[in-house]
């Protein structure tokens, strides 16, 4: 495993603590089913069933070839 620090507000971290404790489990490995869980894919691991991907109707046509690289001036228009 490896460490890693995050930052969540008190709120959180003290509902986190009582699911955990009430689970028997520790806040770290309450926290790793959780993000575990919310990962899990449906259909076996497969997108092709994923709304986003599947979106046809703001995603429709040709995209630009420059679109990931002046996506900012695509969506808010020429700012300089």
């Amino acid at each position: 495993m490896k460490r890693t620090t995050i930052m969540i507000p008190e709120d959180l971290k003290i509902q986190a603590l009582k699911h955990a404790n009430m689970a028997g489990m520790s806040l770290g490995g309450f926290i790793r089913e959780a993000l575990k869980r919310a990962l899990e894919l449906p259909n076996g691991g497969k997108l092709v069933d994923d709304p986003f991907f599947t979106d046809r109707v703001v995603f429709n046509g040709e995209v630009p070839s420059d679109l990931a690289r002046n996506h900012d001036a695509y969506l808010y228009g020429d700012r300089s």
